[in-house]
């Protein structure tokens, strides 16, 4: 008698679970962007020589807790990806960074012997010399430096800024 009590709840159980369980439903043609398409300063660069457009860099470090919050937080928001993908090229620029990029016809280089832990030249320059993470710089589709943005950014202050500066 246990066993057939026991087997027809299982059965009241399972059909229960299938009687709400509702099957995922697809939007067609609705694109929706899981993430930002960081590139490297780079990529960025070179994508610019094809198509200008304005140009976000999260100038960040390894160590800076708040960067992370950003990474976690704002840089997930749907919205912001949203917006950020469709106006901006977004680079990701570690201010720690030991490569050697070119900007404006100069090789920028990692000085090991600046700060306590050796900052790169580019971020000095994008940072116009205040190193603080994160920060942000915004350029110009002719690669001049239009803002700069210290600080963590909720996702609606992240947007709101984005969005002015796209409009120009």
């Amino acid at each position: 008698m246990k066993k057939v009590v026991f087997g027809t709840t299982l059965l009241l159980a399972l059909a229960g679970i299938f009687a709400f369980a509702q099957p995922a439903v697809e939007v067609e043609n609705t694109p929706v962007e899981t993430k930002i398409n960081w590139m490297t300063w780079e990529e960025a660069m070179t994508a610019m020589e094809h198509e200008p457009k304005k140009v976000f860099i999260d100038v960040y470090t390894d160590w800076c807790g708040w960067c992370k919050r950003m990474d976690a937080n704002t840089f997930t928001d749907g919205e912001v990806i949203d917006y950020m993908n469709q106006n901006y090229y977004a680079v990701k620029f570690n201010a720690e960074g030991k490569e050697d990029e070119e900007f404006r016809g100069r090789t920028l280089t990692y000085r090991a012997n600046a700060g306590r832990r050796g900052v790169h030249e580019l971020a000095i320059v994008l940072l116009n010399g205040r190193l603080g993470y994160p920060s942000f710089a915004y350029l110009d589709e002719d690669q001049n430096i239009v803002k700069v943005s210290p600080g963590y950014k909720t996702p609606e202050v992240l947007l709101t800024e984005l969005q002015a500066i796209a409009a120009g």
